[in-house]
């Protein structure tokens, strides 16, 4: 069984320097859509709150990607196919939050029934053996090519543990920490998961398909159903990456966890892109663009970068890989009784490296000490760790972890604000009862 590798380079930094520079000169900003138009959907955007969950224009492509049966959305549904009991999970919108309480003593991976999910719109149920995969563009040597759900299949398989995780995971606290106005959806520190992966190499199918040595861009799209606001259709989610990406790391997964993809993680087939920020692991993949020139839609545009006084004028790079991030495996205000031994647990991770050192304090940042490590570092993945603490007095707490990755990122004090409220990497201030 092959597996696959993991990590980032220099190819990336180098692709969001010129994404910046393309986007900010107003170079090839996407299909139908202008600079002028971009700014003006962010401010609109930013206007009505829904920065976070705005998809793109439509972009032209292949007619095998244009129908996707959608199941229809109960009144008292999210759009969401499994069960979401409220010990599991916090709804939030069209998405799913895990609670952390929820995943003591799971393990590494993340059980299926219990790992988050993020949607623009509904949960399509799609027939495997009616799907079909397109890929097509300017990149490559000849015409559209199409996979079937057993031509994946018959592709040489890999199996890799990867965290996903939505960019705007934590949001909430750059307000409830911070002081910090922010848009979208207001998530804690659930929106992440762990899972063993298996699929396709997406290298591979892109090389069957005749890639050329012009690609530059390949852009997955998802089949889940166009967003529609306002009156206007804005398609469904794409998100370019560069080709070096597309041919390192990721993968056309089919399986998780030992199953077949569940609907709300993305059956028959998803992308799963190590490292970088779960919208660019496109779910219920229908076509992958491949392009010879720089491809361009909302989600690296509008959505996805960073906007304040914070960043660089006119927005940062597309965002990619994430930042590190911890967060205990507790509920919001759990209690402790006074005078007895607690054994603590929980999580770091990030998207720069794996996590090699974890510390926790129990005083609110006073003092800090080392928690034990119970995974080695990698790449994409998480470690869990544990400590434990003795309260002596009553009354409230609050517990701190921080997390330092092997390229030497820990968690600072404070994140830098910005508008869409992406990125929290602060450390989370967990508040607690001790009785």
């Amino acid at each position: 069984m092959a597996t696959a590798r993991g990590g980032s380079g220099a190819y990336e930094r180098a692709y969001d320097r010129d994404r910046l520079r393309r986007f900010l000169s107003g170079e090839a900003v996407g299909e139908g859509i202008s600079r002028r138009g971009v700014l003006r959907l962010l401010g609109a955007a930013s206007a009505t709150g829904a920065v976070a969950s705005l998809p793109g224009l439509a972009v032209a492509g292949p007619a095998a990607a244009a129908e996707a049966p959608s199941r229809p959305d109960p009144p008292d549904r999210p759009g969401i196919v499994k069960p979401l009991p409220t010990e599991l999970f916090t709804i939030r919108g069209t998405n799913a939050e895990t609670n952390w309480a929820a995943l003591r003593g799971t393990g590494y991976h993340t059980p299926i029934d219990r790992f988050f999910v993020r949607n623009h719109t509904a949960t399509p149920v799609l027939d495997p053996a009616r799907w079909r995969l397109t890929v097509w563009g300017s990149g490559l040597r000849g015409g559209p090519v199409e996979f079937s759900y057993a031509d994946l299949r018959a592709l040489p398989a890999v199996t890799t543990s990867v965290c996903l995780e939505c960019a705007g995971n934590g949001r909430s606290y750059y307000t409830t920490q911070q002081g910090d106005a922010v848009t979208g959806t207001p998530w804690t520190m659930g929106a992440v998961g762990a899972a063993r992966w298996r699929g396709a190499r997406l290298s591979d199918v892109l090389r069957l398909a005749g890639l050329s040595a012009r690609a530059v861009d390949v852009m997955p799209r998802g089949l889940d159903a166009a967003f529609v606001t306002g009156g206007t259709d804005h398609g469904r989610v794409r998100r370019p990456m560069p080709v070096e990406k597309a041919l390192d790391d990721v993968l056309l997964a089919y399986e998780m966890n030992g199953r077949p993809l569940a609907p709300d993680h993305g059956r028959p087939v998803r992308l799963v892109v190590p490292s970088w920020a779960g919208i660019a692991s496109v779910k219920w993949v229908g076509d992958v663009e491949v392009s010879d020139r720089p491809l361009f839609s909302p989600w690296n545009t509008v959505f996805y970068r960073l906007f304040g006084p914070g960043h660089p004028a006119g927005g940062s790079a597309p965002l990619t890989s994430q930042p590190v991030r911890s967060a205990f495996e507790l509920a919001p205000g759990a209690r402790f009784a006074a005078g007895r031994g607690h054994h603590l647990t929980g999580r770091s991770w990030s998207g720069q490296g794996g996590i090699r050192r974890v510390e926790v304090s129990t005083d609110g940042g006073a003092a800090w000490r080392p928690a034990r490590l119970h995974d080695a570092p990698r790449p994409g993945g998480w470690v869990r760790w544990s400590a434990d603490w003795r309260p002596r007095g009553t009354g409230p707490a609050q517990l701190l972890a921080r997390a330092t990755d092997t390229a030497g990122n820990t968690q600072p004090v404070r994140s830098v604000p910005n508008e869409q409220g992406y990125s929290f990497d602060a450390v989370v201030r967990h508040a607690v009862e001790v009785v």
